[in-house]
């Protein structure tokens, strides 16, 4: 049987990779501090990156320089078949969008560069609160991609909920003025990835996210970070 090579939708705790210091930082501090503050959020924030659901596979660590999973894509390289940013404005509905668009991929059209760029027009403008990082350790190093691009894989996804964590929504409802300072809200989002591959391989995963998203009254909502691990 043809080999399987590891999707785009593995969470980064499964690449070793968890939240920039500097990013975490600022979303610790302006978002979850205020708004989490639970014990069990805090575990989820200081998480060892085994929350994730429905992979059944170790992925590798991506082998790229450091700078490469945190700097901004290469401009004017298209976005292949990364979808635009829908305008949405409420936070569930536009989580379920990002999950959607980080579990479909198509390497036989797709490049990495143009893989980058078409995920990073999803994310906050906002640098303050935008960890970069988070989302592009997301897409396997430049060899990698290359060894998927070779076996035509590609994968498509559906979602089936969204919802916010408990942990968050006991602590907005405690303070429900706490969110008016960064207006991001944490979203954890379940679906299914279905893969393909030449020769007829395939395969199908239930897929889990947690996600940070920022939506600002009257703006379209954007994505701030992808959390380490999942929490329902």
């Amino acid at each position: 049987m043809m080999k399987r090579f590891p999707s785009l939708s593995l969470s980064l705790s499964s690449y070793g990779i968890g939240w920039s210091a500097n990013k975490r930082t600022a979303i610790v501090a302006l978002v979850v501090t205020v708004l989490l503050a639970t014990a069990a959020t805090v575990a989820w924030l200081s998480g060892n990156g085994n929350g994730h659901q429905g992979s059944d596979h170790a992925a590798p660590a991506p082998t790229g320089s450091p700078s490469s999973s945190k700097a901004a894509p290469k401009p004017a390289t298209g976005s292949g078949s990364v979808p635009k940013p829908p305008q949405i404005a409420e936070p569930v509905a536009y989580a379920k969008a990002v999950a959607q668009m980080l579990w479909s991929y198509d390497t036989r059209n797709t490049n990495r560069d143009q893989q980058l760029a078409g995920m990073h027009a999803w994310m906050t403008k906002e640098t303050k609160y935008a960890d970069w990082a988070s989302v592009s350790g997301q897409v396997p190093d430049p060899v990698l991609w290359s060894r998927m691009a070779d076996q035509d894989q590609h994968a498509t996804a559906s979602v089936t909920e969204g919802h916010y964590p408990g942990a968050f929504k006991q602590a907005l409802a405690e303070d429900p003025s706490a969110i008016t300072k960064a207006y991001i809200y944490v979203v954890t989002v379940n679906g299914k990835q279905q893969i393909a591959w030449k020769k007829g391989g395939g395969g199908a995963e239930e897929r889990a996210v947690t996600l940070a998203v920022q939506c600002r009254p009257n703006h379209d909502c954007a994505l701030a970070a992808i959390a380490p691990s999942v929490t329902q």
